[in-house]
């Protein structure tokens, strides 16, 4: 089986000070976004220590009794924070749910921006005291990487490199904790998380616990995608793609079944969605319109957008 190694970047070098490797990793940036949606970065500033301290107690966390863990799902709040339990979300276009259960934590406003009133609550979870605040750590870990990524594909398409920065700044981002339980008996099918393209900017994941993820190139192939451990996958989300009138690629993506012998082990997979304000416009850049490619997508600001999605994959009613 023929396993993708997807582009390698080194943000190292944006954040080196020199002008020409910061252009070459923009450029590389920018090119891989294009020709796959997706890359492995390296030297990503998020602390080893803390991706292991975020899976331990992740995993504690998803240890707890179905009762205990039923107690931080909270209605209405369309998953947005706390837990989801197995089989509620299923990808846009599929009536099957996926074969996962998953926590997600939010943005803590600790400013005065008055956008603090659009956020729920974060979810206190008492029985791992140190979940929560690790959580708040890793969070704010992956939105200085994101927000250096920003700043890269800013400067790609030619806009200014801080363009993103208001808008992530207090931004409606989620860091979600996902199990995938044992396999217990023949699924239905081979796949456990569907097909599907991430709603947001871009997605940083740290690496899963267990291999699974594959991408439908542009050839309509699935490839496994694999990333050395000490670099993380980040990939194009549709705002992006509707941002650049489709010269950045959101790929297609899903999660498979292990093979046989390897069903009795769970997956842990920690994404981080960054998304902008809601306020945002997604209308298509101007930059990114002209004969060759014509305006594809209808002005939509990122919060109506992401209202729509939630709504397509069965977490608001």
């Amino acid at each position: 089986m023929y396993i993708m190694n997807i582009p390698v970047v080194d943000l190292a070098e944006f954040n080196s000070g020199d002008p020409a490797r910061k252009q070459k990793f923009v450029e590389q940036l920018g090119k891989a976004f294009e020709d796959t949606g997706f890359v492995a970065v390296k030297n990503h500033t998020i602390p080893d220590a803390l991706i292991a301290d975020l899976y331990e107690y992740v995993q504690q966390f998803f240890g707890l009794n179905s009762a205990t863990k039923d107690n931080y799902e909270i209605p209405g709040l369309a998953g947005q924070r706390g837990f989801t339990s197995f089989g509620k979300e299923h990808a846009k276009g599929f009536d099957a749910p996926d074969l996962k259960e998953f926590f997600q934590f939010g943005q803590e406003v600790e400013d005065s921006d008055p956008i603090k009133s659009e956020y729920p609550a974060n979810i206190t979870v008492t029985e791992v005291p140190a979940f929560t605040p690790t959580l708040l750590k890793a969070y704010r870990s992956f939105e200085e990487s994101g927000k250096a990524l920003l700043q890269a594909i800013a400067l790609y398409l030619n806009l200014d490199e801080n363009y993103f920065d208001e808008y992530v700044h207090n931004g409606n981002s989620i860091l979600r904790a996902i199990y995938y339980p044992p396999i217990v008996h023949e699924p239905k099918s081979a796949i456990r998380a569907e097909q599907h393209e991430d709603i947001n900017l871009i997605t940083l994941l740290v690496g899963a616990s267990a291999d699974g993820l594959e991408i439908l190139t542009k050839q309509q192939e699935w490839l496994p995608v694999t990333s050395l451990p000490e670099q993380i996958v980040v990939n194009v989300g549709d705002m992006l793609q509707r941002l650049t009138n489709n010269k950045l690629r959101s790929t297609t993506h899903r999660v498979v079944n292990p093979p046989r012998e390897k069903w009795a082990t769970p997956r842990f997979s920690i994404p981080f969605f960054l998304h902008p304000k809601s306020k945002m416009s997604l209308a298509c850049l101007s930059s990114c319109i002209d004969a060759q490619h014509p305006k594809m997508y209808e002005d939509y600001s990122a919060g109506d957008y992401l209202d729509e999605r939630l709504r397509e994959i069965g977490l608001k009613k």
